[in-house]
């Protein structure tokens, strides 16, 4: 049995950007996932099915994931079957991003409660059953990981990234 890195990408990417981490796994079986969901509670699912399945076919699986593809990894708690992580600006706090979302776009509690969804002026959309699930289903990560965070990085904040380490 051999070794994998399983690529997971954030939004906007995609699993062939796992082409970009082969030369630094030279040997592992990289791996990028399509996941076709994009709600914590349905691709946190997605990548644990992966994850279970991969653990029958590799001896160790090494995880690379990017921004919301981290939380959504994060979600999956299949971190006991993960040999090593490596996060690439993770989103580490949902929601304190969903908060700050709705601090810019000028959004109550109360409003994103009575309407439900709320698009913003940046093109993202707010969801009242996106924030109570993240708050009700906190994250617990316990594999060894190593964050890459930039400088520029706007969405979040090196205070959430300093918490999570």
């Amino acid at each position: 049995m051999g070794k994998c890195v399983l690529y997971i990408h954030g939004k906007g990417g995609s699993p062939e950007e796992c082409g970009h981490y082969r030369p630094l796994f030279p040997d592992h079986r990289v791996i990028g996932l399509d996941y076709a969901t994009f709600t914590p509670w349905e691709t946190g699912q997605e990548i644990r099915k992966t994850i279970e399945k991969l653990r029958t076919e590799y001896s160790g699986i090494t995880l690379v994931a990017n921004s919301i593809g981290a939380f959504f990894t994060m979600n999956s708690g299949a971190d006991r079957y993960i040999r090593k992580a490596y996060f690439i600006s993770p989103v580490v706090d949902m929601e304190r991003l969903i908060l700050d979302m709705m601090t810019w776009a000028d959004v109550t509690e109360e409003e994103l409660e009575s309407k439900g969804i709320i698009p913003t002026p940046s093109g993202e959309t707010l969801s009242w059953n996106y924030l109570r699930y993240v708050r009700e289903h906190p994250v617990s990560w316990n594999a060894p990981t190593e964050i890459l965070y930039g400088s520029g990085d706007d969405l979040v904040s090196p205070a959430s990234v300093r918490r999570f380490a």
